[in-house]
């Protein structure tokens, strides 16, 4: 249903689109009316006093007004600027992801307290910690909880037997962990102990908790692996922010290498100079 009045609201900008010359379509999300899209007018223009309030990945207060066929923001002032997710590459990009999940999975106009409640202190954790991957694990598993796919981490979802921490597997077509007897069926990907025993954890536990935890580079990995594709299961799609993350990590693995090896080259010529002179 179009909206009939104008109303103010506070909600967090999740992304935005173009909209012919000097107009943005902003996705937002509010707590009592879910996702909007709202047309920010002239904020591509050099003196619109609304642009830097809307930025992707910012909190603020909007006013927003009945259009003809989308609503239109009239005013916007920020409250949460969070600059350092604009500033690392890796805070954005897991911001990224999450505001994705949320876009993905809501209604135009359902209130969504909780999950707005989940989405805001996401990104304040994601602002100021060492781990922004860590936290958006933490997000995902609220999230699939809240959505209705809470994985099961506490019994076989085959057999109902209590799982140990050895020989589990994760199938998220199943809906959460297996038992290694029901993996011996092929059912699901390998779960080793350390990945079982941090996403036990991490349900039970705090963002900040989380993010304190020291994790190898396997077992992210794996994590990684089985929650995507618990996401991907709910939702049915495929997350293009995980995509660019890929592309991200697999650049800066080809940097690392051209480093080495362009530092192991200087080192050679270096040792045949000496060994000339």
């Amino acid at each position: 249903m179009p909206r009939v009045r104008p109303m103010r609201t506070e909600a967090i900008v999740l992304r935005q689109r173009p909209l012919g010359d000097a107009d943005r379509i902003c996705v937002l999300f509010a707590p009592l009316h879910g996702r909007i899209e709202a047309v920010a007018k002239g904020v591509r223009k050099p003196l619109s006093k609304v642009s830097g309030h809307v930025a992707p990945l910012s909190r603020g207060t909007f006013g927003i007004a009945p259009g003809r066929s989308l609503d239109i923001i009239t005013e916007a002032q920020t409250l949460d600027a969070w600059p350092s997710l604009h500033d690392d590459i890796n805070r954005m990009t897991e911001a990224l992801a999450i505001a994705e999940l949320v876009d993905r999975s809501t209604d135009l106009d359902i209130a969504a307290r909780p999950l707005y409640r989940l989405l805001h202190q996401s990104l304040d954790a994601l602002a100021s910690t060492p781990s922004p991957a860590s936290i958006r694990w933490w997000f995902t598993l609220r999230f699939l909880d809240q959505q209705g796919y809470r994985p099961e981490l506490e019994a076989c979802v085959r057999c109902r037997a209590v799982l140990e921490p050895d020989g589990n597997g994760f199938a998220a077509t199943e809906g959460g962990v297996v038992c290694p007897r029901c993996r011996s069926g092929g059912l699901g990907q390998p779960l080793s102990a350390p990945a079982f025993r941090l996403l036990r954890y991490m349900r039970r536990s705090s963002c900040e908790a989380t993010a304190q935890v020291n994790v190898d580079a396997a077992t992210a990995a794996e994590i990684e692996r089985h929650l995507r594709l618990s996401v991907e299961q709910a939702l049915d799609t495929r997350l293009r922010s995980r995509d660019f993350a890929d592309d991200l990590a697999r650049a800066e693995t080809l940097g690392k290498r051209a480093t080495n090896a362009a530092s192991s080259g200087n080192g050679q010529r270096e040792d045949q100079h000496r060994a000339t002179v």
